[in-house]
């Protein structure tokens, strides 16, 4: 099972080094956050990288990186950083530190791309902040594998990853605020980027 953590706090940062960055710098801008007025204030996620469909801020395209590491609420960094904690380690392992970061950050654009085209669509103002997208891109990357490298995957992770899904779609429509749009952006993109990356290295290796 690749999505039960045996490991000890040590062997953790050694071995997941980006992950736990990740994690360092979304506790880090909660705490910011929240002395600076509150991690749920509309002002002050804007003022610390919010991403909002409003100019001028809608032009300052660094937000579409700042916001995925900004959280609304401590349930909302809780849930998301739990997501990272458990199931993000193996994919780290896979791809190495450095694909695997680009593929968080890349998902996570991704998403909160998409989420603002729905809401200019709709023409509503959105505020967005959150991890979601780069997380589902994970789970995306996992999906791949899930379907196309079932050899390094048993049967018990990839039916926790199904139902993981599942009930993660059920979610994104059933509750309230829940950006499905980011999700789903993150998905997609997770899994073809992933595909795209397992190609490319299989090329250089056969060269």
């Amino acid at each position: 099972m690749i999505f039960l953590r045996y490991e000890n706090w040590k062997s953790y940062l050694r071995f997941y080094p980006v992950t736990c960055l990740i994690l360092l710098i979304n506790i880090a801008m909660f705490i910011v956050l929240t002395v600076q007025g509150g991690s749920q204030n509309s002002l002050t996620l804007i003022r610390y990288g919010a991403l909002i469909n409003e100019t001028p801020f809608s032009d300052q395209l660094w937000r579409y990186v700042s916001a995925i590491f900004l959280h609304a609420g401590f349930d909302h960094l809780l849930f998301n950083s739990f997501a990272i904690l458990v199931f993000a380690p193996p994919l780290e392992r896979l791809l190495g530190s450095l694909r695997y970061v680009l593929l968080y950050l890349v998902t996570g654009v991704v998403g909160n791309v998409m989420s603002i085209a729905h809401y200019n669509m709709l023409a509503e103002t959105t505020i967005s902040v959150g991890a979601s997208g780069a997380i589902y891109g994970i789970y995306g990357a996992f999906l791949y594998v899930a379907l196309f490298q079932r050899a390094l995957m048993d049967d018990a992770s990839r039916k926790t990853l199904y139902t993981l899904l599942g009930f993660g779609i059920l979610f994104s429509f059933a509750v309230a605020n829940i950006n499905w749009t980011a999700h789903f952006g993150g998905l997609l993109s997770g899994f073809f980027l992933y595909g795209l990356m397992i190609r490319l290295t299989s090329q250089r290796k056969r060269h």
